[in-house]
């Protein structure tokens, strides 16, 4: 008889995320808001680059911690972008940024640890804790307050197996940008309690109003450990290369850990980030103008509309607040798909906070978003009036 997977891995569950993303595909015209992808093409120099380095034979091994050029180049784009001096020692070029934030939470958390993420947030966050052996303890972030973290419930959620705590501005899915008095006091928070800091910026380049603060510029003692990557920034979603930013002690561990599960980047992917760190910024800029559009779009439509749970302040989503007609958001997602044409993403994938909730992506063509968000009003007015009818 073959062997069952093992429990860790039977335990693991598909996001909704990628639930919805099987059935919007399986569904003709379906408008597609349930994913966080920019909808344009990779820049065509940093193509060019790719092709070049393949072209030339630049298909071989590289150092677990990326090539020195894109570590040399990523410490200066750190240093000059973010204001942080770096070194490139303490830079790890990793396989996506997905696996730079499994990186980091190996270096820093032993089985049977915990680490306090946010509630909503990403849900990969609480799957990758599962795999490692690492507990997550959500820790709530106030509707009323933009989506920023209620300081005091955090405190109080650290215990003695608290070993890490994961921030993510600008966030996926609320769309917060943390003031820099907040970002502070989750930096004080961990020093006071010796927490390690992992800090998602994968967004960093996405802020429509006020300005990104890095936990990492508050670090006295080298606590925070950064996470970007290529992306969002750069459309960059296929390509699989993210990078770190971390002391040399934690960064040569990830780059151990790298070493052990993904032998090294992708060598012409590495050549393509360097030609993005080195090129023009007009279409990131151009990215960053157009989904403030889309913003303002969906504020005038959902907001206007009582449906919108926060006006987003950055990254590119948002979070539709549909709990009057139904609690379970899966339900709510399948429902928008099945009777709208919509497919969105669960809010529940993201925490128990988002419950009643659906996340919709604004890194959408403008007119396929204006039509989703049509849809979406339809849905919300139409069970409004089938509940004021008895649902006749």
């Amino acid at each position: 008889m073959t062997r069952p997977p093992a429990r860790r891995a039977d335990e693991l569950r598909a996001s909704g995320i990628a639930e919805m993303m099987r059935l919007a595909a399986q569904t003709p015209g379906a408008i597609r808001l349930e994913v966080g992808e920019p909808d344009q093409p990779t820049p065509s120099h940093i193509v060019a680059a790719a092709f070049a380095a393949a072209r030339d034979g630049f298909t071989r091994y590289t150092p677990a911690p990326g090539l020195p050029s894109l570590r040399e180049a990523l410490a200066r784009k750190i240093a000059e972008h973010n204001g942080l001096p770096t070194t490139p020692e303490q830079v790890v070029a990793t396989s996506g940024s997905v696996f730079a934030l499994s990186a980091a939470m190996l270096a820093v958390l032993d089985p049977g640890d915990e680490a306090l993420v946010p509630d909503p947030g990403w849900p990969n966050y609480r799957s990758a804790l599962h795999l490692i052996g690492a507990r997550a303890v959500g820790y709530p972030l106030v509707r009323e307050a933009g989506y920023e973290p209620d300081l005091e419930a955090l405190r109080r959620l650290v215990g003695p197996r608290t070993r890490a705590l994961v921030v993510n501005s600008p966030s996926n899915p609320t769309g917060a940008v943390f003031a820099p008095a907040t970002v502070r006091a989750l930096v004080e928070l961990a020093a006071e309690h010796d927490l390690a800091v992992i800090s998602d910026e994968v967004y960093e380049e996405f802020v429509y109003e006020g300005a990104h603060h890095s936990p990492a510029a508050f670090d006295r003692d080298g606590r925070v450990i950064t996470i970007y990557g290529f992306s969002k920034t750069y459309a960059m979603t296929g390509w699989r290369l993210g990078y770190a930013r971390a002391t040399p002690a934690v960064a040569a561990a990830m780059g151990r850990i790298a070493e052990a599960m993904t032998g090294c980047p992708s060598s012409v992917a590495q050549k393509a980030a360097e030609a993005a760190l080195a090129g023009p910024r007009a279409e990131v800029d151009a990215m960053r103008a157009r989904y403030r559009r889309h913003r303002d779009l969906v504020a005038a439509t959902l907001g206007e509309a009582g449906l919108l749970a926060a006006v987003p302040r950055g990254a590119f989503y948002a979070l539709v607040d549909l709990a009057h007609i139904e609690a379970d958001s899966t339900t709510l997602a399948r429902r928008l798909l099945h009777e709208q044409g919509v497919a969105t993403a669960p809010g529940e994938t993201f925490g128990p906070s988002a419950r009643g909730m659906v996340r919709i992506s604004l890194a959408t063509e403008g007119r396929q978003l204006e039509e989703g968000c049509r849809r979406i009003i339809r849905f919300a007015q139409g069970a409004a009036d089938a509940g004021a009818t008895g649902g006749r």
